[in-house]
């Protein structure tokens, strides 16, 4: 069995491509009118086609359901929140959040209210501990990374 990506739902096609082009630098690779793939194999699909498809009714399917999200990595995270800020389009799950492990991370929603996460990559977040005078192991106690997979991360 070979896992070929994510479905997500959506009402504007249109709407949705420029968000994630603008806001992700994401570009559309495949578009079949009613069903469009982005590059990272993100796939998006019209209510009224889905609906077809999984022979449902529209009260059947939700969006907004806050169940889920896509997760992407930024290599400069704060230069990536000072461009979500100068918008006055997104619209916030939270505020940048340091979690237990030591990543940052943000979380908006799409025109259709799907959650996406932006976190600072694991090697920015080592780089950082590392800087701040931590040594592998209490990087490792820290992020729950073996230090294995530290050294492999401080290389990038």
């Amino acid at each position: 069995m070979k896992y070929c990506g994510s479905l997500y739902v959506i009402k504007d096609s249109e709407k949705t491509k420029a968000f994630y082009k603008e806001i992700l630098g994401l570009r559309v690779i495949t578009d079949f009118g009613a069903n469009f793939v982005l590059t990272g194999g993100i796939s998006f699909q019209i209510l009224d086609s889905w609906q077809n498809f999984i022979e449902k009714s529209t009260d059947d399917i939700h969006l907004n359901a806050n169940n889920g999200e896509m997760y992407f990595e930024s290599e400069d995270l704060d230069d990536f929140i000072k461009r979500l800020d100068s918008r006055d389009d997104i619209e916030y799950v939270h505020p940048l959040k340091t979690h237990d492990w030591g990543q940052r991370g943000i979380r908006i929603y799409d025109p259709d209210h799907h959650i996406i996460e932006i976190s600072e990559t694991l090697s920015n977040v080592c780089k950082r501990f590392i800087e701040q005078g931590l040594n592998l192991q209490e990087i490792s106690q820290k992020t729950m990374l073996s230090e294995k997979m530290i050294n492999r991360l401080l290389k990038k």
